[in-house]
């Protein structure tokens, strides 16, 4: 009798958290069901006490099994199968699936890069003092995280990127002086959620700051970021260095990265195609722009503020601007095929301003603030209080 009560309660306690586990953190589920995003950030805090609680349930219901005949043999292993299912598929797919290289990445030659970018690929590029890294949106897809103890001519700045949103930003991964141990644990709003592994705090990416800090709390320093075709970056940084992730020498672990690769590409080129989002767990919607319009957005504190490439393009790509208090330029290079920002703080409208920022009040410096041509359904999912294409309120004429 007591052996198959245990039976029982252990094998319901393992299904139970094994299917909030895998309900929350298991990505593939957000196809079919909506996943609240409380649920989806106490998962990722109590990742391993679910993991370890709902483990320890199984093993009780497999010693009174097999130690002492309790439960039904078809009980046992069909829970046995489903345990398998709701724990080992998101840990696998999290953890090793989706390769971290916050640590690890691998940069190279633009010469060797020419045989895996072609030349009008979007890249993501930081730079700092003429050292210049891009960052190919198809070579981040999965990874999401690529940095390396070299760092950015020293300074230590990882590039982030979710492909769902179509956004990267590089960060400066520390919070108050301590280095953050950043992964990727899963997405809401069609953004990415990441974890500090060394506290156990989700962080939103599009914020960079823990799960429930406000625009004026301390989040992880961004880095100016900005987008060109890899034909632009080449131009613009001849010695320039390229991330790759290139295949593994590993067969096995080489099928199984085309097969994650597979999945991943296929959902993400829909999302670039199909006007809803292919993960529909929004709680916001905008119809001030279709869902899929890239826009450039800037956040300063409470303010924010995005711009179509096309509208910065109308007026004759340069426009001067006002975001949270700061003058800001933005404009287009067509022969980089890049739209930035940069901060002026010279009291009068900008008329001329090149690729690298010198213009004809002087260097201006880039605004790292920038989140270059990302989805319009995700800015404003976040940001709804945006305005779409301000024209300057305070930039005055020279």
């Amino acid at each position: 009798m007591i052996a198959n009560s245990l039976f029982w309660i252990g094998l319901v306690v393992s299904l139970g958290i094994g299917f909030v586990y895998f309900r929350d953190l298991g990505d593939v589920t957000q196809m079919i069901i909506r996943v609240k995003r409380a649920n989806m950030v106490r998962a990722i805090r109590h990742e391993y006490t679910l993991i370890g609680i709902g483990l320890a349930g199984a093993f009780v219901a497999g010693l009174m099994h097999l130690g002492f005949g309790a439960g039904p043999a078809w009980a046992f292993w069909a829970g046995l199968a489903l345990v398998a299912l709701f724990y080992v598929f998101p840990w696998v797919y999290v953890h090793l699936g989706l390769r971290n290289q916050m640590s690890s990445a691998r940069y190279y030659p633009i010469k060797e890069a020419k045989d895996y970018v072609a030349p009008a690929n979007s890249v993501l590029v930081i730079e700092n003092n003429g050292v210049a890294r891009a960052h190919p949106d198809h070579q981040l897809l999965r990874p999401h995280l690529a940095g390396n103890a070299e760092g950015l001519d020293g300074e230590d700045v990882v590039m982030t990127y979710c492909a769902m949103a179509n956004l990267g930003v590089g960060y400066k991964p520390e919070i108050k002086g301590q280095r953050l141990k950043l992964e990727v644990l899963a997405q809401h709003g069609n953004n990415l959620i990441l974890r500090d592994n060394a506290t156990g705090e989700p962080i939103q990416h599009i914020y960079g700051r823990f799960d429930g800090a406000g625009p004026n709390d301390d989040g992880m320093t961004p880095w100016p970021t900005f987008r060109m075709s890899f034909r632009g970056f080449e131009k613009a940084y001849p010695d320039g260095q390229v991330y790759l992730n290139k295949p593994s020498a590993n067969p096995l672990l080489r099928l199984f990265d085309m097969a994650m690769e597979i999945a991943f590409s296929s959902g993400i080129v829909r999302q670039h195609q199909e006007a809803a989002p292919i993960m529909n767990n929004m709680t916001h919607f905008d119809d001030r722009l279709p869902n899929k319009t890239y826009v450039w957005g800037i956040d300063i504190g409470e303010d924010a503020v995005c711009y179509t490439e096309d509208f910065i393009k109308a007026q004759g790509n340069i426009l001067n601007t006002t975001v949270g208090g700061r003058d800001i330029v933005f404009a287009h290079h067509p022969e980089y095929d890049s739209t930035g920002a940069w901060y002026n703080d010279s009291g009068s409208s900008v008329k001329r301003i090149d690729f690298f920022g010198k213009s004809d009040h002087g260097q201006l410096q880039r605004v790292e603030r920038l989140k270059p041509g990302l989805f319009w359904h995700v800015w404003v999912q976040f940001l709804p209080h945006t305005e779409i294409n301000r024209v300057s309120r305070v930039a005055r004429a020279a």
